[in-house]
């Protein structure tokens, strides 16, 4: 018990932890901002085209 409270009062004192929680974040965030981008740009597309494929039917 002593050597794991030992290890854990390492971990919080380290950089290591906040510096890994920090990246997370970051990582979720541009993961968040990518995925909304790409929902974005697909539906503008598909709306795109829709509208050339019912303009292509009413040209022919």
């Amino acid at each position: 018990m002593k050597n794991f409270a030992m290890k854990l009062k390492r971990f919080l004192k380290s950089e290591d932890g906040p510096t890994a929680v920090e990246y997370a974040v970051m990582l979720s965030l541009i993961i968040v901002v990518c995925l909304t981008a790409v929902s974005s740009i697909g539906k503008s597309a598909s709306t795109t085209f829709t509208n050339v494929a019912t303009q292509l039917g009413s040209a022919s």
